[in-house]
């Protein structure tokens, strides 16, 4: 499978990276194991986390993703050197609010360090803006564990262009890392928060790009037509607000660019965001063998310039 460069990270992607959030969540430990099996015999190689995975769920505490990803590891080390692990840090862990400190950071790194049972974070990222630290302390803190080797390269989710200019900045002017990669959420239906200056940004500066909610919650799969269908999963109240005509005319086009290259909606909707210029990948998350397969046929769907105006079309 051809791989991309995830910006200026020294790393090579599949353009499919896998979202670790279902792990301890919707997925047992044993079950997740055979979806990263299946996962990296696809060809495949990227795995997305957080620390935070999945303090939502009750009885969790946050860094269950991790443990199990972690497990998998240590069942076959041999797994390591085939495989990119993404994390991140700075998200609400009982402290009370989004945290991008020095003391946190350098404490929640050995956290996710013993959980993932690596040496080294291959991409690290702070996970939501934190509006009580500046640039220069977070970055500073990143610079000691890229100087100890804990970490290898840098980036950041849910940054708008500004935040982002300005970390940049700050890099530049002190002397401190750079952010190598973006993480921002991004689907046919959601655009806005990525396209325009963002991406421009991202594009000047060789960031990376992966987005998450790449399946704006499930209902770019095509199996939400109706209120009726929210009940098919755990997830369904979420994309209610999806059903709107946008949301009809863009499963439509789904719908027919399916017909002409026999690729499932889903599928689709991962290799449009693929085929953006300055979008390194799409995340996406499995719950099955079965869509692990899917996710690479996506990553080897080459979408025609006909098609991807129907797509672009139906969501503008």
């Amino acid at each position: 499978m051809q791989t991309r460069p995830l910006g200026s990270t020294g790393f090579d992607i599949a353009p499919l990276v896998l979202g670790g959030n279902v792990f301890g969540w919707t997925v047992n430990e044993a079950e997740s194991f055979r979806l990263l099996d299946a996962f990296v015999d696809a060809g495949l190689n990227a795995i997305d986390t957080a620390d935070s995975y999945s303090t939502w769920v009750p009885g969790n505490h946050g860094g269950e993703s991790e443990t199990i990803i972690g497990n998998w590891l240590a069942r076959d080390p041999s797994k390591r050197e085939r495989v990119v692990i993404i994390t991140k840090v700075g998200s609400d862990m009982g402290q009370g609010r989004t945290d991008l400190s020095e003391k946190w950071i350098l404490d929640e790194v050995e956290a996710s360090l013993r959980r993932l049972q690596v040496e080294a974070i291959d991409v690290y990222l702070s996970h939501w803006p934190d509006p009580g630290t500046p640039h220069a302390e977070t970055l500073g803190a990143y610079q000691k564990l890229l100087d100890q080797g804990k970490i290898r390269s840098i980036g950041a989710s849910n940054l708008d262009a500004a935040q982002l200019a300005e970390a940049l900045k700050v890099a530049d002017d002190e002397g401190l890392p750079r952010y190598r990669v973006l993480q921002p959420g991004y689907n046919l239906l959601e655009r806005k928060t990525l396209e325009g200056p963002l991406l421009d940004l991202c594009r000047a500066e060789n960031l990376g790009v992966i987005t998450y909610f790449s399946l704006a919650k499930g209902f770019l799969s095509g199996k939400y037509r109706s209120e009726a269908d929210l009940g098919k999963s755990p997830r369904g109240g979420g994309v209610k607000d999806y059903l709107t005509p946008r949301g009809f005319a863009i499963l439509g086009a789904l719908d027919q660019v399916a017909t002409r290259t026999g690729a499932r909606p889903a599928e689709i909707a991962l290799a449009w965001i693929a085929a953006q210029p300055g979008v390194t990948a799409p995340i996406a998350s499995a719950t099955t063998p079965e869509q692990v397969a899917s996710l690479a046929r996506a990553a080897e769907l080459s979408l025609s310039p006909e098609d991807i105006e129907i797509l672009d079309k139906a969501s503008a």
